[in-house]
């Protein structure tokens, strides 16, 4: 068990939210379902540093995960995130700058994110990817493009970059600051090098109640506070962190320092304690909405069969807590074809294409993330099928 917090080494933590037997893995794909069924369980323990306000599973064990080729959060297959990511691509291009670059992504999953750094017209970047998960050939366009399917880790540090990308991953590393120290390390001879993150906010998560938000592969949850704090710890001077993608997600920029500037010069001006002040108000009401939207989807099923809708993180983190046997919910629909006909980890869920609703008598699907209305809201229109989309807020 952890102890102290990994971004300030302090040792006033309170934990707020505990929950036995949770899947390890979210993303890993099953095509029967028991082996989807039998997932490796452990244990979650979110505690929050009352010093810095970072969020941490104290309990977390890397061991215990793989990603490796069957692992895939692929996001990319939704139009609505698709355009979410041209536009990250033409600000970084078109307003940073970021052209006749070499450019390494850190956690490059299937490499949708670089490659497109790489094709944006005119922009002449050269991109160098990491992730033990990749699947495709290791080179690309002359070797403008290159794969290296393992972690980025000390081994790496020799690779000068102008620019490093970094999405979605730092929430899966227990040690954070370790990652950003080989970063910097690496970066050692590129003093105007570049570093862009983006993490999920873990106040919007604890201000919205977003039970499905928290699971074991993200051990490590940070503030728009916390995260600067880690940037600077690490020999970093952080240039900016704002808010993305509708609020949920933290986008931080940042260029190699000469020195960590610590904690004490990072200002606060009460965020952490409205962290920890949001951390325990979760916790004393996340069973108090477990069993009202378990209530609410009994009540939907007598409408006829019941959906989620994603079978991500969220997707599987909401069925494994209101309906880990299986019996309430009909089935989880994804636009992922790699996840359609599998079946959801932990609890055995069919996952299939919007099109099957029809035929599976679906009435209702309750959405994971609203972000995503729009665009399923005309994909049912278009397909001609009359399923209700749902949300939880506000039930």
């Amino acid at each position: 068990m952890t102890s102290k917090c990994a971004v300030c080494s302090g040792s006033d933590i309170l934990s707020f939210l505990k929950r036995e037997r949770v899947p390890v893995h979210q993303h890993l794909v099953s095509k029967d379902r028991a082996s989807a069924q039998d997932m490796d369980r452990a244990q979650l323990d979110m505690v929050v540093c009352r010093s810095c306000g970072f969020v941490f599973n104290r309990l977390f064990d890397f061991s215990k995960l793989s990603y490796d080729e069957s692992y895939d959060n692929t996001q990319s297959c939704s139009a609505h995130f698709n355009t979410y990511l041209d536009s990250l691509v033409a600000y970084l291009v078109e307003q940073k700058n970021v052209r006749n670059c070499t450019i390494v992504e850190v956690g490059c999953g299937k490499g949708i994110f670089l490659r497109k750094l790489v094709e944006y017209p005119g922009a002449n970047n050269r991109g160098i990817g990491f992730d033990p998960s990749y699947v495709g050939p290791e080179s690309e366009m002359d070797e403008r493009l290159v794969f290296h399917r393992k972690f980025y880790d000390e081994s790496s540090a020799g690779l000068e970059a102008d620019v490093v990308v970094c999405r979605h991953v730092i929430e899966h590393v227990p040690e954070p600051l370790l990652l950003l120290r080989t970063v910097r390390a690496a970066l050692e001879g590129s003093p105007n090098a570049r570093v862009y993150f983006e993490t999920p906010c873990v106040d919007w998560i604890l201000k919205n109640k977003v039970v499905w938000d928290f699971f074991y592969e993200h051990c490590s949850l940070f503030t728009a506070h916390s995260l600067a704090l880690a940037f600077s710890e690490s020999g970093f001077d952080v240039q900016d962190v704002h808010h993305v993608f509708d609020e949920q997600y933290l986008w931080l920029e940042a260029r190699p320092g000469r020195t960590a500037i610590g904690k004490g010069k990072i200002g606060n001006d009460g965020a952490v304690e409205n962290t920890v002040r949001l951390s325990v108000d979760y916790g004393e009401q996340e069973e108090t909405n477990r069993l009202k939207w378990l209530a609410y989807l009994s009540e939907l099923k007598t409408e006829g069969a019941l959906a989620l809708w994603g079978a991500g993180a969220k997707g599987v983190t909401f069925a494994n807590l209101v309906d880990p046997d299986a019996t309430l919910i009909d089935c989880v629909v994804d636009l992922n074809p790699n996840k359609q006909a599998g079946f959801l980890p932990g609890t055995g869920h069919p996952v299939v294409s919007p099109l099957e609703l029809r035929t599976r008598n679906v009435k209702n699907a309750v959405l994971m993330n609203p972000n995503y209305r729009q665009e399923n809201l005309t994909l049912l229109e278009e397909s001609g099928i009359a399923v209700k989309l749902v949300e939880l807020a506000g039930v």
